[in-house]
C-alpha cells in the first residue's frame, strides 16, 4: 500500500513541472511575438486589465473629490443662489413699475397737449366711476379746493369728455358726453353745421342738423362756443348718417367719441 502522504508529494511534484511547463510555454509565446513585432495575447489581457483598473481608479477618486468639494462649497453656494433670487426679484419689481410707467405716457401725453391749448386748465385725475354702468360719470380727485365749480368743461388732449355736474370739497363728479342725459352744442367742422350732441351710451347722436348739410362718414365734429368749452374742441367723428325721413326738416349723424371714454386716468377740467 502508497502512503497518502507520497500521493500528496507526487500532486504538488506534478503541480509545479505543470506551472513550469505552462510558464516556459508563454515565456517561449512571448518571445516569438516579440521578435515577430506584434504584441502577444498576453500583453494585450494585461494592458487591458491595468487601464481599466486605472480608469476604475480615477473615477472613484474623481467622484470622491468632487462629493467632497460640493459638501465644502454647499454654503456658498447657498449664498450665491440667495442672492441670486433676491436679483430676480427686484428686477422683476422694476419691471413691473416700467410696465406701468409706460402704460402711463399716453394719458399724460394727451394731458399735456389739453394744458398746451388750454393754460388755465387744472389736471386732475380719475378715481372712480359707476361699476355698474347705470351713469355714465367718473370721480375725479379735484374739487370746491380747485374752485371747480358745476357746468366746467372736462377734456384730454384728444377731445371732450364731459362736463362737471357736482362738485364736493375734496373732488368732483364729472357727467361723460355718451351718457344720454348728456347735452352738448356742437358743429360738424366741414359746413359749421350746427347741431346738438347727445350721448347714446355708447356713442354720441348729433341731432337737429340742418337738412340742407351735405354730410359724410368720416367728418370731425368739435364743439360750438358754449357754456362748457370754447369753439373747436374734437367731440369726434361720424360713424354714420341716419336715414332723412319724408318732410323731415333736420337730420342725425353717430359720432364715434375722440376720447376713449372707458379708459380714462388723467383729464384736464377747464374753468367756464
Amino acid at each position: 500500500m502508497v502512503s497518502i502522504f507520497t500521493y500528496r508529494d507526487d500532486r504538488k511534484l506534478f503541480a509545479v513541472a505543470g506551472a513550469i511547463i505552462v510558464a516556459a510555454l508563454l515565456l517561449l509565446l512571448q518571445l516569438d511575438f516579440t521578435r515577430a513585432g506584434r504584441a502577444s495575447p498576453l500583453t494585450v489581457i494585461i494592458t487591458t486589465v491595468t487601464a481599466w483598473a486605472q480608469l476604475a481608479a480615477s473615477v472613484v477618486t474623481n467622484g470622491t473629490r468632487e462629493g467632497i468639494g460640493a459638501v465644502v462649497n454647499a454654503p456658498q453656494l447657498a449664498r450665491e443662489n440667495g442672492a441670486l433670487q433676491t436679483n430676480v426679484a427686484q428686477l422683476t419689481d422694476e419691471n413691473r413699475k416700467l410696465t406701468e410707467e409706460l402704460a402711463r405716457v399716453p394719458a399724460e401725453a394727451a394731458l399735456a397737449r389739453a394744458q398746451m391749448s388750454e393754460p388755465a386748465g387744472i389736471p386732475a385725475s380719475v378715481i372712480g366711476f359707476d361699476p355698474e354702468n347705470a351713469l355714465h360719470e367718473i370721480t375725479i380727485d379735484r374739487g370746491a379746493k380747485d374752485h371747480l365749480q358745476a357746468d366746467d368743461g372736462v377734456m384730454t388732449g384728444d377731445g371732450v369728455v364731459g362736463r362737471v355736474v357736482e362738485v364736493d370739497p375734496l373732488s368732483a363728479k364729472v357727467l361723460l358726453i355718451n351718457d344720454p342725459t348728456s347735452r352738448l352744442t356742437a358743429q360738424v367742422q366741414q359746413g359749421r353745421w350746427w347741431a346738438i350732441a347727445v350721448g347714446t351710451l355708447t356713442h354720441v347722436k348729433l341731432r337737429y342738423i340742418s337738412q340742407d348739410a351735405k354730410l359724410h362718414v368720416g367728418e370731425e365734429v368739435v364743439t360750438g362756443e358754449g357754456r362748457s368749452f370754447r369753439a373747436g374742441v374734437p367731440i369726434g367723428r361720424i360713424m354714420t348718417l341716419e336715414p332723412m325721413n319724408a318732410g323731415a326738416l333736420d337730420q342725425s349723424a353717430i359720432v364715434e367719441p375722440a376720447v376713449n371714454l372707458s379708459a380714462l386716468t388723467r383729464v384736464l377740467v377747464v374753468p367756464k
